[in-house]
């Protein structure tokens, strides 16, 4: 049965139809279609974006349940209702965080908004057994608590990770250098009918598509919520890099969350130096002796390095190389290294003492790493952008450590610029997190020290 024309069915109306029809085959979802069935569509993207979660939502409620059982059976508590209500919030507790996530899938912050809104969920799912009078073991909870921070962590890692995945681009001049860029992980869209209800993320040339012509074709992407983004903003998100070429200070546009950031990083500095010395001072005491003992002299040498805004600082080291030896870029398999110290340089125990340095104010756990003040003029000679990564405190690690490596020439210097100046762009806390847990798999797999 053919469907009654309305009073705003007129010629302009079919026409604006016709341009957004759906294909019998596979349907793609109009502006109509969002007013009629927006409900079935926000489902099946539900569904669809919640998969990737799910081992770590079950690994989640399966461990804290187990956590929380052998704390109560220790106990000897037979009050086994009790327990089967608790475990129930428990294994339901980590769908909840993320469906809550999903909400925030289009966020950036992936380490901090899956801490909050664990620590918010688990909150509440014991004020509600609180306040059912349920009885609970609060250091059961306790204990069970990082188990979901982690899981849910990992879990919002895998989200955009697969959000990335399920990419379009439309097409444009340059669309296939683009996408061979992206490494074919991306379908190019010529036709203004596509279904794009596959995607999660629609990627523009500005220049080309902010146009009538594109205009229903966007406004279609918008209404369906898939994410419209400018192909260079993510490809310098996907690659971790900014192009030097092209990068400007004027570009350095701090949201409140990273200039609250910046200012807190010094304490947590200084936090991470306490909580660690337990740890650091008799390990930095054993390597210390270590050297002494097999070839004497100072096991601490100093290096002028260059720092925050360009100034000179003494960054220290341990000395892993033989008295009178050291000095120029490392090699591989240099001769010049004492017995056992090429084993310290790759874990980075050669490095410790920098936690003074940390301690004094002249470095951070993490920035760009600071070189020595000739391969800094050599570096700006060859480009004179390279005074920009001065604008932070240098670190012990850095974005460019973790994803290039030891550089040993002026053009390796440069390379890594890029790396340096994406971080001064995206600093952030989670960004802090991800260096961190790289520089860890860095250690673990020796890349990068020589």
């Amino acid at each position: 049965m053919s469907k009654p024309a309305g009073k705003g069915d007129g010629p302009a109306n079919r026409s604006a139809r016709r341009v957004l029809k759906r294909s019998p085959a596979e349907p793609s979802p109009d502006l109509e279609d969002v007013l009629q069935h927006g409900a079935s569509l926000r489902k099946r993207r539900l569904l669809r974006n919640l998969r990737p979660m799910l081992p770590e939502i079950l690994a989640a409620g399966v461990l804290q349940c187990m956590v929380y059982s052998a704390f109560i059976l220790n106990a000897s508590r037979s009050d086994w209702n009790n327990l089967a209500i608790v475990c129930s919030v428990l294994f339901v507790l980590p769908f909840a965080v993320a469906l809550a996530l999903l909400g925030f899938r289009r966020q950036r912050n992936t380490f901090s908004i899956a801490i909050f809104v664990t620590f918010v969920c688990f909150n509440v799912a014991v004020a509600v057994l609180s306040g059912l009078r349920i009885p609970v073991s609060y250091s059961a909870l306790l204990t069970a608590y990082p188990i979901a921070t982690i899981a849910m962590i990992v879990a919002n890692l895998r989200l955009h990770r697969s959000l990335e995945d399920r990419v379009a681009l439309l097409d444009f001049p340059q669309a296939a250098q683009v996408a061979a860029r992206l490494a074919g992980h991306v379908a190019v869209i010529s036709d203004k009918t596509a279904d794009i209800g596959a995607y999660d993320r629609l990627l523009i040339d500005t220049g080309t598509h902010h146009n009538p012509e594109w205009s229903a074709f966007l406004t279609k992407a918008y209404m369906v919520g898939v994410e419209v983004t400018p192909w260079f903003n993510f490809l310098e998100l996907r690659e971790g890099r900014v192009d030097v070429g092209a990068f400007d200070v004027s570009h350095l546009a701090y949201t409140p969350s990273q200039i609250y950031y910046s200012k807190a990083k010094r304490a947590l500095d200084l936090i991470a130096v306490i909580v660690t010395a337990p740890i650091t001072i008799p390990l930095g005491f054993a390597v210390w002796l270590y050297i002494r003992t097999l070839d004497g002299g100072p096991a601490i040498f100093v290096q002028t390095r260059r720092g925050y805004g360009g100034r000179p600082f003494n960054m220290l080291k341990f000395r892993t190389m033989y008295h009178g030896r050291q000095g120029g870029a490392t090699r591989t398999n240099d001769d010049r290294i004492i017995k056992g110290c090429r084993l310290l340089r790759r874990l980075r125990l050669d490095e410790l003492p920098q936690l003074i340095n940390i301690w004094r104010g002249e470095m951070s756990l993490v920035g760009p790493r600071p070189v020595a003040e000739y391969v800094a003029q050599a570096s700006e000679a060859e480009e004179p952008k390279f005074i920009h990564r001065t604008m932070v405190l240098p670190g012990i690690t850095g974005w460019a450590q973790v994803n290039s490596g030891y550089a040993g020439t002026t053009q390796e210097e440069i390379n890594k610029l890029s790396y340096d100046l994406y971080y001064i762009k995206h600093l952030s806390f989670d960004l802090d997190m991800l260096i961190i847990l790289s520089t860890i798999s860095t250690v673990l797999f020796g890349r990068g020290a020589r």
